[in-house]
């Protein structure tokens, strides 16, 4: 089907989502950019955000509904995990059964009206544009970062240096039960001084 890379695509964004979910530790939930700066998102409001604003796009954009509420119930770090993982696996469902008439129907995005293929590539990007926010958090929390897309410097480097890509676990199924017990990662190599980049300190 024309529209397959769509679908693919999802399903390796919602594992990417929670992999980076899954190097928080549950204290750093109310952390925001700047403390002292509340037009920032804390790691809290971005789970809710993403949960919510995915939610409403697949049921106002595409008439796709889960049943259920976007929102765990408490809402801590292991519970948005499995929410998130548990719904987005439904809509997974739903994409691979749809037909290629169904992608190129129009519908409402916001003011204007598009396609459903387009609304879908929207998506992803909103998806990757938060996910990355998280990833900068991260680093100012001074979290570990296993690979996402490739190489980062926990990993070993740049690419250029032929560092490995190292994901925290191999499957959903993998992240699921190993977050469940406590934290199952893969592990990283041991850290090393150098500066990763392109234009390293002289």
């Amino acid at each position: 089907m024309r529209y397959d890379f769509l679908v693919e695509t999802y399903d390796t964004e919602r594992l990417k989502v929670l992999s980076v979910w899954s190097e928080f530790k549950d204290e750093d939930l109310p952390t925001r950019p700047s403390g002292s700066d509340p037009r920032g998102r804390s790691v809290h409001e971005q789970m809710v955000h993403q949960c919510v604003s995915e939610s409403l796009w697949f049921l106002n954009m595409s008439g796709i509904d889960v049943t259920a509420p976007p929102l765990p119930s408490p809402e801590t770090r292991l519970n948005f995990i499995q929410r998130y993982a548990e719904d987005s696996a439904k809509r997974l469902a739903a994409l691979q059964s749809k037909e290629e008439s169904w992608w190129e129907a129009e519908t409402k995005f916001f003011d204007v009206t598009r396609s459903r293929a387009w609304v879908m590539l929207r998506r992803i990007a909103h998806t990757s544009h938060h996910r990355g926010q998280l990833m900068a958090m991260l680093r100012m929390l001074e979290r570990d970062l296993h690979s996402n897309y490739g190489p980062t410097a926990d990993t070993g480097g740049l690419m250029q240096d032929h560092a490995p890509t190292i994901y925290a676990y191999p499957n959903l199924d993998a992240l699921l039960a190993g977050e469940a017990a406590g934290g199952a990662k893969t592990a990283l190599p041991k850290p090393r001084a150098k500066q990763f980049t392109e234009r390293p300190d002289e």
